[in-house]
């Protein structure tokens, strides 16, 4: 497989939007060094999409969506083919016995699912369906309410405006933007979020109230139980241990 790509200025890279013939759920703006080989660019999309290097043709496109050229020179840096920030790179797969053919790695429907009995299930020393009946009261009281809310006024103590955080299910990352009651969404406290990728809902408003700002579509409010503070930097979306 190809080398690690040549140490550049970071003004030298260039911010692309990659896309593939197959999986139309694989859209991702990343910041790439003009003097990344083609080959090192197809290794890390290999292990990105699933698609094999000797099935793989890339295409540069533009704003628009016109082919600027075929990325055919393996050994040639981006930079000879002229990248602008806001191009595209489409991966093209040519194995019609690919993985990512017929919507195999996007489309859940066309895998077999496990499915434990009841039975089976109720037998299991610990499950959601007895967690949930030891945390959810059989009859709601307003003392049941007080201490949910002081349960999540307390972990709210140790959140701030300003933290890395990793929010579930998904461990999605972010940066805590909002700390609070939000009456609007209903009772108790609420932690915002700025996800790093877009994989939230809006940006910062929510029924017609300004919570925090963000980028449309990076924005996120949740429940602070679903949300972990500390040490998570963002991800590289080219790191090899990510697909």
């Amino acid at each position: 497989m190809a080398s690690s790509k040549l140490q550049l200025p970071a003004d030298d890279s260039v911010l692309l939007l990659f896309t593939h013939s197959n999986l139309s759920t694989f859209a991702a703006d990343i910041r790439v060094s003009q003097q990344t080989t083609v080959e090192a660019l197809k290794d890390k999309l290999w292990r990105k999409t699933g698609t094999a290097v000797a099935s793989m043709r890339l295409q540069l496109r533009d704003d628009t969506g016109a082919k600027v050229a075929d990325l055919d020179d393996d050994a040639a840096p981006l930079a000879a083919y002229g990248p602008y920030n806001g191009y595209r790179i489409h991966v093209l797969d040519l194995d019609p016995s690919s993985l990512t053919s017929g919507g195999w790695l996007e489309d859940t429907s066309l895998v077999d699912k496990y499915k434990m009995s009841d039975e089976a299930y109720d037998k299991l020393h610990t499950n959601f369906r007895k967690f949930k009946e030891k945390m959810t009261p059989k009859s709601s009281t307003s003392e049941d309410k007080e201490q949910l809310e002081k349960h999540m006024e307390e972990l709210c103590s140790k959140i701030k405006v300003g933290d890395r955080c990793e929010v579930e299910p998904g461990a999605k990352r972010g940066t805590i933007k909002f700390v609070g009651r939000a009456e609007a969404l209903g009772r108790g406290f609420w932690v915002g979020v700025q996800y790093d990728e877009p994989l939230g809902k809006h940006d910062g408003m929510v029924k017609g109230i300004r919570f925090f700002e963000c980028p449309q579509g990076h924005g996120a409010i949740v429940r602070p139980e679903k949300v972990k503070v500390g040490n998570y930097p963002e991800r590289d979306p080219f790191e090899e241990e990510e697909i």
